[in-house]
């Protein structure tokens, strides 16, 4: 079977791409390293702070870099492109103009399915970055399928919680912010949560089980493992 090749920008942070490849490795039922999905992956952990840029108002533009990611893929052989950070795919304009490729974009897929168990209408707690709601980067999907969003009140425990998991992995005060802010948002009446910041992913595991947690970082694993399978 001749398989395609997903092209990985990633780096943001090398923790969440380290994860996406061993949830990948965990979802196929494998026999021999050749029944693993090949990878292209552009681990760049000095892709300029999206935090910083779409936040603090200082920080470097991340689209070029990242297109420039995104080029060298594709002519490396990707046949697709992948990028497990939720907030950078508020440059997902500047990589899909640079490349001729198709972007599985973890937005996308994450409301798509979403929407498939829900009503139209229903809200969506998100536990991610504040810069993810600052910068709107579910918004247009979100308003395609009908539903709503539904964030934490304090954006800036979030972004500590995201600040000390790259710093220190998964601490047990991160673990307690994100466990409160699932209760919050559960309260607020969340139909089901996103885990969508690739830090929270390392933590998704460990929440309540009601509402719901769907973690975009598997959601893309999905896709990824559908694109590079298909005939």
């Amino acid at each position: 079977m001749t398989r395609r090749v997903v092209g990985i920008l990633g780096g943001m942070g090398p923790e969440a791409t380290i994860l996406l490849q061993q949830r990948l490795l965990a979802a196929v039922p494998a026999q021999d390293d050749s029944d693993h999905l090949p990878l292209l992956i552009d681990m760049n952990p000095q892709v300029p702070s999206r935090i910083a840029h779409l936040i603090e108002g200082t920080g470097e533009d991340p689209g070029p870099v990242l297109a420039s990611m995104a080029r060298g893929l594709e002519a490396a052989g990707a046949t697709a492109l992948a990028m497990p950070c939720n907030t950078a795919h508020h440059y997902a304009g500047a990589i899909t103009a640079a490349t001729t490729i198709p972007l599985l974009s973890m937005i996308d897929l994450s409301v798509a399915r979403a929407a498939a168990q829900l009503t139209s209408g229903d809200s969506i707690g998100f536990l991610a970055s504040p810069a993810v709601q600052s910068a709107g980067v579910f918004e247009a999907a979100l308003e395609r399928a009908g539903l709503k969003a539904l964030w934490p009140d304090d954006g800036d425990r979030m972004l500590s919680a995201i600040r000390e998991i790259k710093a220190q992995g998964p601490t047990d005060r991160a673990r307690r912010i994100l466990s409160e802010a699932h209760s919050e948002l559960a309260g607020k009446g969340a139909s089901l949560i996103f885990a969508a910041c690739s830090e929270f992913s390392l933590l998704a595991q460990d929440l309540p089980g009601t509402p719901q947690v769907i973690d975009t970082v598997d959601v893309l694993g999905d896709a990824i493992h559908e694109h590079t399978l298909a005939n």
